[in-house]
């Protein structure tokens, strides 16, 4: 059916009837990408993001604070290990003094023993005695030194006389007088010796001279 048009006043035509046609908002809501993650381009964050991106200023401070005392007490560790090993060191340095100078008293009476010993009076029960006693010095540490043939140490060895000859080729001991004696680190007497040296001008050779403590 054809809508007049001729209707005596009015001026114009009627409005036609607009269907459920809106008009469109040029606006634009913030959206979400996909899977939720992440804002949409264009999109403001929250502020529960914000909050997530940057720690509380009192997390900073306390990783900081458990840095420094982690540090204190690994040099605390440090220092107290040290203490214990010159605790230690020092203890058995003690030790070894207080053994030496009771040791060095008896020595008199190990050289009596070995004077005995070779004129053949040291038998049948005293010399059981002197073979425990030798034992016993022996568990504390003393130790004898000396055999001839022995390369001269002027440190651990006194030499009482000098002789020439050709059958060294650096100075040697050639003869024990009187046995030394030392516990671990400290002598306790030299060895007394008789020592041979090489002959004027004649060729050392090739054989280095060895040490010995």
């Amino acid at each position: 059916m054809k809508r007049p048009t001729d209707v005596p006043g009015l001026s114009a035509p009627p409005l036609e009837i607009v269907g459920d046609r809106s008009p469109h908002n040029s606006a634009t809501l913030p959206t979400r990408a996909a899977g939720g993650d992440e804002p949409a381009v264009g999109a403001t964050p929250g502020r529960g993001d914000r909050a997530a991106a940057e720690p509380p200023p009192h997390e900073s401070g306390l990783q900081t604070e458990l840095r420094e005392r982690t540090a204190d007490l690994q040099w605390l560790k440090a220092e107290y290990d040290n203490y214990r090993k010159r605790v230690r060191r020092d203890r058995l340095a003690v030790r070894e003094i207080a053994v030496a100078n009771v040791l060095g008293r008896l020595l008199p009476v190990l050289d009596a023993l070995s004077e005995a010993t070779e004129l053949g009076e040291v038998t049948g029960g005293f010399e059981r005695v002197a073979q425990a006693l030798e034992a016993e010095l022996a568990t504390l540490g003393l130790e004898s030194f000396g055999t001839a043939g022995d390369p001269f140490d002027p440190v651990v060895h006194e030499a009482v006389s000098y002789t020439s000859s050709d059958q060294v080729e650096y100075p040697t001991c050639t003869e024990i007088l009187r046995l030394g004696y030392r516990v671990g680190d400290h002598l306790l007497r030299p060895a007394e010796v008789a020592v041979a040296e090489p002959q004027a001008g004649s060729s050392p050779g090739s054989k280095e001279r060895p040490v010995t403590r």
